[in-house]
Order: C-alpha cells, then structure tokens, then sequence
C-alpha cells in the first residue's frame, strides 16, 4: 500500500504524495487556476493534471531526479545544469501569460518586504544588525526596472526535474506570471552560486543577464513561507558575508 507523504504544509496550501500522483490542496480557487493555466501555456515539460475537485488538484508525478535541494550537495553535471538554463531560457522567451506572478512584484512591493524581512532578522537575533545591513544594500540592485518575460516564480532547484541532461519536467506553477527573468535564474541558483556559469551557458551567452543583480537576488533570498525566510535568510546571508570581500 502507498503512503501518504507530506511534501509541504503550511497555513496557505498542502501538498501531500499517494504514490505516483501528488494532491495539492489550496483553498484559494484563483491561485490553483492560475497553476493550472500557466502549465497549460508553459513551452516546457510540466505534469499531467489527473483531474480537479476544489480545492484539491491532483497531478502525475514527473519522472527523473533533481540537481539537488537548497542548502544540499549537487548531484547534476555541467551539461545537466546548462540543460535547466536552456529550458529556463525557453520558458522566458514563450508569449506572456495574462497575470502577474511572484517575480513581478513592484519595487515598492519588494522594498517593503526586504525591510520587513531584515527587521525580523535582527529582533529575533538571528544575525547582528550590520550583516543585515550589508545584505540589504547588495540587494538593493534588483530594484530596478526591467521588461517582463514569462517566469515560474518559485523556482527553486527542487522543482525542476531531469534525466540524464535532460530536463523531463517543472513542477509548481503556483507563483507563475509576468516578471523578471532574473528572479528566476537567481532563485535556480540560491546556494548553488558555483553553478550559475553552467546554467547562463544553457540560457544563452547573448542574453542580456546583469550579474549584480543575480547577487542581489541572491542576497533577498528564496520565496517561501515566513519561518522558513528567517531559518534560510539567516544560513545563506551569513555564509554569502563571510566569504564577501
């Protein structure tokens, strides 16, 4: 008999695993529709939607394996990290969808989130005030204007899935829409900053990608629900310090 794993879980949504097929429960109807529909327009592999009873959607697992989890070892190659640029790449350069997602958030928006974010961590004394300070000028760079391109928004090294060099398909399209592309590349590459050459080599030497602003969105850190902000933003903000000159 299958069991029931427990992906994720948290005030928002769930994502349980029976087997071969996960079921996302999300009681925001408007959020799952727009996973749905940015599977159905994204130029890249995603799962099989098996079928849809509010507020539960259930999806076939993809095949393959990741290049490894935040704040894990990488078990992928060069050519398996190029790959994931290459269709990072092609997701970028689809017809925009008809929202906006995470990673198109105004400057204000984010302005206002980075200073909430810092204040946490320096009143729950997770890291002194001044290495806080210095992350948030670095990250001061990603709010800039830029021209939006179709992103996923939430992905994070474990939501893409490969075999071999190639990538067999994305999964969690919940924060989809218009936004910058480099919020995209920097959240695939959050503590796997080695890999970031690999990845823009798949991506395409052409492509206009400032890396300043890679780092700043670095130094902002990966999305994901408020405890685990604090609990990671403390771990890669003081690792990224003590090697900056």
């Amino acid at each position: 008999m299958n069991e029931v794993q427990v992906v994720v879980a948290h005030s928002e949504r769930a994502t349980l695993r029976v087997g071969d097929v996960f079921l996302k429960v999300d009681a925001d109807q408007a959020r799952i529709d727009a996973e749905v529909e940015a599977m159905s327009l994204a130029p890249v592999p995603t799962p099989e939607v098996l079928w849809r009873k509010p507020p539960v959607l259930a999806i076939a697992a993809v095949p393959g394996t990741t290049l490894g989890r935040l704040g894990g070892p990488s078990t992928g190659s060069p050519a398996a990290w190029a790959a994931a640029g290459a269709a990072i790449r092609k997701l970028h350069d689809a017809p925009l969808p008809p929202g906006v997602g995470r990673a198109g958030r105004g400057v204000g928006e984010l302005a206002t989130e980075l200073d909430a974010e810092c204040a946490l961590l320096v009143a729950n004394g997770l890291l002194p005030a001044e290495l806080v300070t210095r992350n948030r000028e670095v990250a001061e760079a990603a709010l800039r204007p830029w021209t939006p391109v179709f992103t996923h928004g939430d992905l994070q090294i474990a939501h893409v899935f490969l075999e071999g060099d190639q990538v067999t398909g994305i999964i969690d399209w919940s924060e989809a829409g218009r936004g910058d592309a480099l919020y995209d590349l920097a959240t695939f590459t959050l503590g796997h900053e080695e890999h970031l050459d690999d990845v823009l080599a798949g991506y395409g030497a052409e492509a206009d990608v400032d890396l300043d602003v890679i780092h700043a969105w670095w130094a902002a850190g990966p999305p994901a629900p408020p405890a685990d902000v604090l609990m990671r933003r403390a771990r890669h903000l003081l690792e990224r310090v003590q090697h900056r000159p």
